[in-house]
């Protein structure tokens, strides 16, 4: 690792510095119900062509639901909770490998997916500190996992003694089911050089190695020059690196204490766009502009221009943004 960057202990290891943020999807809510549509959607023509799984295995929960979902689920079948979010990039690596293997087990035991940010209830209760994060709740009693991406051999080791201690706990060994025929091919396929790659990214994060994740996205990038985490990661990278060893709480308490610092602002507007704040970072740049003049005006603008680069131009937070920056300027 190069010197000056964060290291592994830094405030930013927690949730955000573990994975790319989608800077591109900044709308947790909005990204969540388009996602849980598409499982929908995938689920309905699963069964439309008879490679569904015989019970539902996958389940959108939100705070409301959880007792029903989960707890109550858990008093006959193991519930296995995925939090995640819409902005963390080793949750995108993790969720389709979870969700594979619910579709395999066949009803051996449930996953419910859970987006901490639109159910921050369900977050809470089980203290998370970081995600990916995964638990099980059986017979309602919650069982911790495992957190962060981990490679599919050791997650079915996992979940072989989560079923063993469900059996210990009272519950019936589930019948041997055959997997679905379309899951148990894509299974035995190897993964490809791109998927590698990411698994590389997502081991780097953990270790805070912003080195090695870079070098493994630009690797993805001359594969896939399109691969949208792999350009939306790299952009985040630099952003990581920026904000350093910074607390993030304390860059934004010390610029809002002093909103006219130019060198505060866009420390704490770097913090706030990598907890998905992009309204927040982008208004605490205008205000800047609004109220400087010369060299600490045009940084303040560079930067937010910079920001906007980084979030994408159909974004409504940066039109919405390119509007105030005009009425500021002119």
């Amino acid at each position: 690792m190069s010197s000056g960057q964060p290291a592994p202990g830094n405030p930013l290891s927690g949730i955000n510095a573990r994975g790319a943020v989608d800077l591109g999807a900044l709308s947790a809510a909005r990204e969540a119900q388009q996602q849980a549509e598409e499982r929908a959607a995938a689920r309905a023509q699963a069964v439309a062509d008879g490679t569904a799984p015989a019970i539902e295995t996958v389940v959108d929960v939100t705070d409301a639901s959880f007792r029903e979902d989960v707890v109550e689920k858990s008093m006959t079948v193991p519930v296995v909770l995925d939090l995640w979010a819409t902005w963390c990039g080793p949750c995108k690596q993790l969720s389709p490998v979870l969700e594979k293997l619910a579709d395999e087990a066949n009803g051996a035991w449930v996953l419910a997916k859970v987006d901490v940010d639109a159910n921050p209830a369900i977050a809470q209760s089980f203290q998370v500190q970081s995600i990916p994060s995964v638990f099980a709740v059986v017979k309602g009693q919650p069982v911790p996992l495992f957190q962060g991406a981990q490679p599919e051999q050791q997650i079915r080791a996992i979940l072989d003694e989560l079923m063993r201690v469900a059996e210990q706990a009272g519950m019936p060994a589930p019948a041997t089911a055959e997997p679905v025929q379309a899951e148990a091919e894509h299974a035995a396929e190897e993964p490809s050089e791109i998927d590698l790659l990411h698994e590389q990214v997502a081991t780097a994060y953990e270790a805070a190695d912003w080195d090695a994740a870079r070098a493994a996205y630009e690797k993805i990038l001359v594969l896939n020059p399109e691969d949208p985490d792999a350009k939306a990661g790299l952009a985040n990278l630099g952003l990581v690196v920026r904000i350093g060893d910074a607390d993030p709480a304390a860059a934004i308490a010390a610029a809002d204490a002093d909103p006219t610092n130019v060198e505060k602002a866009t420390l704490a507007a770097d913090c706030e766009l990598l907890q998905a704040n992009a309204r927040g970072a982008f208004d605490r740049l205008i205000t800047v502009v609004r109220h400087t003049s010369g060299d600490d005006r045009d940084a303040a603008r560079a930067h937010l221009i910079g920001l906007f680069e980084l979030v994408g131009p159909t974004d409504p937070d940066v039109v919405a943004a390119r509007s105030a920056l005009a009425a500021a300027l002119f």
